[in-house]
């Protein structure tokens, strides 16, 4: 699995909201379309009105590759340079394991418990 996580940072809140409406048919066909895709969302920060979270998560390098040449996403990158930008960083991340983060008892854990 690869994690894309971070942010973006615009100019002022009018540009970071008009991202979010701008895109938000973009990223529900992302989803609902594009094999590999678990999640994709580019929302507002809540404590940062100019800051827009940007959380994905896809199957593997193939679906993520498809996704860099998919029309979405260069629709997507098009809404993002509408609006002036001051910064951000977004990373991915490749994941070799999941699992929830409660155990069995419903106890919060920080460490992986299920792995053999």
């Amino acid at each position: 699995m690869i994690v894309i996580a971070g942010h973006l940072d615009f100019a002022d809140r009018e540009s970071r909201d008009g991202v979010i409406a701008d895109g938000a048919s973009l990223q529900e066909a992302t989803r609902n379309e594009e094999p590999g895709c678990d999640a994709y969302s580019m929302s507002a920060d809540p404590v940062n009105d100019y800051r827009v979270l940007v959380y994905e998560l896809w199957a593997d390098e193939v679906s993520l590759a498809a996704h860099f040449e998919h029309p979405y996403f260069q629709q997507m990158r098009a809404v993002f340079h509408r609006y002036e930008r001051t910064g951000g960083e977004v990373r991915k991340y490749r994941c070799d394991l999941s699992e929830p983060v409660h155990d069995e008892s419903g106890t919060v854990r920080a460490d992986f418990f299920t792995a053999t």
